[in-house]
């Protein structure tokens, strides 16, 4: 790409933050990598590239080599894998953990004896790392206890594999976003469809239940202190604007930075997000009744949510993102536009379109 325009690499560029994260990239020449094209028709180069092969990390290698971007952005993660269609935790493993690690590996060879190699490594971890139950709003110091859920599991792996391996990289700064569950009207995952109580199973049932527009209830065990346990939000537009204000300052002097991410403002209670959903609640006796529940849902193919999610569904776990605000300074706000209320609101907005027509682009 010969625009002039530093060039950025991002995998997993047809997912979701992907999709966002492009309409703010027009300083950039942009190289997309993922197993299917994005829907866009900004100017983009896309590369088709599965990272859960081993050859991959030779091919992208070769590909950092050829354009030598000033920066990668490594979103590629299977998080749903009814969505994704990739079922098979060893296979989601090969693509989040060791996907994680080759493209790591090609960017240190890429920069061995570079002048101009890649100057920035961005990876958006996740508030899961920390597990489902926290004692209070945590640190980034705070100790990693994700279980049960693949998604948080490899999460961990990856945030481990990142922070390991970044001393390697040969002069690119390192930044690791830990991010809170992505909110907005384009967003699509576990909490937001428990919440929206979307019937997002592949069965015939399940479509026939969304064209009748059903809902299915919140669920929770019996007890306050479910309903009183706080969580936290992120606009997925306000961590797309994150990683621009990322890719558009000069890289750390200090190699690793790592920022809880989430919106400004006080946490919501499960119980207030309830009650914003509009949404039908349906105690149960424990959290052993509510992933039985789940199971059977999963099993029958009406809901995509796995009953490995249960912790993360009914504990409590909020960051404190003071270093966040400290990190963007001045720019606090014109990044972080959206309050955790704001963002939990606009996840029952009907989506916007991304940029203009939805035309693929390969060249």
């Amino acid at each position: 790409m010969t625009s002039g325009k530093p060039t950025v690499v991002v995998t997993g560029v047809s997912g979701n933050l992907g999709l966002r994260l492009l309409p703010q990239l027009a300083d950039f020449s942009v190289i997309g990598i993922d197993m299917v094209p994005p829907k866009t028709d900004l100017p983009i180069r896309f590369v088709r590239m599965d990272l859960g092969l081993e050859e991959s990390c030779r091919t992208l290698y070769n590909l950092l080599r050829e354009t030598r971007p000033f920066s990668v952005v490594h979103l590629a993660f299977i998080i749903d894998p009814q969505r994704s269609g990739v079922i098979d935790v060893d296979r989601m493993w090969h693509i989040n953990v060791a996907g994680t690690a080759r493209v790591m590996e090609a960017i240190t060879e890429a920069n061995r004896n570079e002048d101009s190699g890649i100057r920035q490594f961005i990876f958006p971890s996740s508030v899961a790392v920390y597990g489902p139950d926290l004692p209070g709003p945590v640190t980034e110091d705070f100790a990693f206890n994700a279980h049960t859920l693949p998604y948080a599991i490899h999460k961990r792996e990856c945030d481990d594999v990142v922070k390991q391996r970044a001393p390697a990289l040969r002069g690119c700064s390192v930044y690791v976003l830990r991010p809170h569950i992505f909110a907005g009207a384009s967003v699509e995952n576990y909490m937001m469809g428990a919440f929206r109580g979307t019937p997002n199973g592949k069965s015939k049932r399940a479509a026939q239940m969304r064209k009748e527009g059903k809902r299915l209830p919140c669920m929770l065990p019996y007890g306050q202190r479910f309903l009183d346990h706080q969580i936290q939000f992120v606009h997925v537009d306000d961590m797309a604007r994150l990683l621009a204000w990322i890719l558009k300052r000069e890289p750390e002097a200090r190699r690793l930075t790592v920022l809880n991410v989430a919106g400004r403002g006080e946490p919501l209670t499960f119980g207030r997000c309830i009650e914003m959903a509009r949404a039908k609640l349906l105690r149960v006796p424990g959290k052993w009744a509510m992933r039985i529940v789940l199971q059977f849902l999963w099993k029958m193919g009406i809901s995509a949510i796995p009953p490995e999610a249960v912790p993360y569904m009914s504990g409590q776990y909020t960051m404190n993102t003071d270093r966040l605000k400290k990190f963007l300074g001045e720019d606090y706000e014109k990044v972080i536009r959206y309050s955790v209320a704001d963002a939990y609101a606009d996840s029952f907005k009907a989506p916007a379109p991304v940029a203009g027509s939805q035309k693929l682009v390969t060249r």
